[in-house]
């Protein structure tokens, strides 16, 4: 093989439309972009704007919430890592965790943690660390002779002090008779 050899697969390289060349183009003229107006002009930001009139998603009310310090698990079933350890993926003996799983392939990447859930059946004697267990994922790890180990959160004695500072004043403030 020779570098003047060597070619792109087919469709890899997609050649550019050229537009404004020609009405047999068909993107000549306006170029697509449609006919007068302000967005056939370049710098054009509308966005949600509608003439003034209060846009829909102001419109709109707003839902739900999303916590600033949310976490991501990965999860996974018992039938999952039975299936990897038959595969030769895991080891049985061995004990099983979020980093393990991830060098075996069994995860694409390491999240903030590991849920194990109790879909499937587990046959391997399994020793598996974790940060959130279902009672039947527990209860199929046990049956077939393996432990299931809960990760405790960290909870730092400062972290603990403000909750308990911030739950007082609460209470101080809160208008008795109210949950009567």
């Amino acid at each position: 093989m020779r570098l003047n050899d060597i070619k792109e697969n087919p469709g890899a390289t997609k050649r550019r439309v050229r537009i404004g060349r020609g009405i047999g183009s068909g993107v000549g003229k306006t170029g697509g972009r449609g006919g007068k107006g302000q967005t056939a002009r370049s710098g054009v930001a509308i966005g949600g704007f509608e003439g003034g009139q209060m846009p829909l998603h102001r419109r709109l009310p707003k839902r739900g919430f999303k916590s600033l310090d949310r976490r991501e698990f990965n999860e996974i079933n018992v039938g999952d890592i039975e299936a990897a350890i038959e595969a030769g993926r895991l080891a049985a003996g061995k004990s099983i965790d979020n980093v393990m799983l991830v060098e075996a392939g069994v995860l694409r990447r390491k999240l903030d943690g590991l849920r194990l859930l109790g879909n499937g059946e587990l046959k391997s004697k399994v020793a598996i660390t974790v940060d959130h267990v279902s009672a039947s994922a527990r209860a199929a790890v046990e049956k077939a002779g393996g432990s299931v180990t809960v990760i405790e959160k960290k909870v730092l004695a400062a972290d603990e002090a403000k909750r308990a500072k911030t739950a007082a004043k609460r209470a101080k403030t809160a208008k008795p008779g109210k949950g009567d």
